[in-house]
């Protein structure tokens, strides 16, 4: 069930990420798959279904409320989007280095931050293509362990990729990031 459900909400993510609420569950889904590893030994699973479920569930329901003060939710989703890009790419390559990892964290959420400020839709749609991205693959890697590492990477900015492209309008030639309010739906 559980690759099942990464899997599911990385497409969603890649498909409609724009919109606030999905971004906001995506990003909840990635930090809680990247928190896992934090927790010493083997986890039930009831802990490994319920902490991202619950950080996705908040996600969503946070940034659905949240509708009156967007740029502030934004900024803060960017922020931490940019810190669970870095630990989930940490992840696929298995690499553990304690504190290195949450310093890398705080540059992603700063870079993650940083472009939410300057380019708000943009950076919208890039951060989904990389978050659905990661959680599909991710959740494929349970399956298919080859699937971590270089290729994992190559199949997170294949995945990635196409969310921006098709986010972005470039498929129906439509100029989707030049819009004002669509994020916020």
């Amino acid at each position: 069930m559980f690759p099942i459900l990464l899997i599911a909400i990385g497409i969603a993510v890649l498909a409609f990420g724009k919109r606030l609420a999905v971004l906001g569950a995506a990003v909840g889904a990635l930090l809680g798959v990247s928190l896992l590893r934090l927790f010493p030994g083997e986890s039930g699973p009831l802990l490994t279904l319920g902490i991202p479920i619950v950080l996705a569930v908040i996600g969503f329901v946070g940034a659905g409320f949240a509708k009156g003060i967007v740029d502030i939710v934004l900024l803060v989703i960017g922020a931490l989007a940019g810190a669970a890009i870095v630990l989930g790419f940490l992840d696929l390559f298995r690499i553990d280095n304690g504190l290195l990892d949450w310093l890398l964290a705080i540059v992603g959420g700063v870079i993650g931050l940083i472009m939410v400020r300057r380019f708000k839709e943009w950076a919208m749609i890039i951060l989904a293509g990389l978050v659905g991205g990661l959680l599909v693959t991710r959740g494929l890697t349970v399956w298919l362990p080859f699937v971590e590492g270089g290729l994992g990477t190559l199949l997170v900015l294949l995945l990635a990729g196409g969310g921006i492209v098709y986010q972005g309008g470039f498929l129906t030639g439509r100029k989707s990031a030049t819009g004002g309010g669509s994020q916020a739906a």
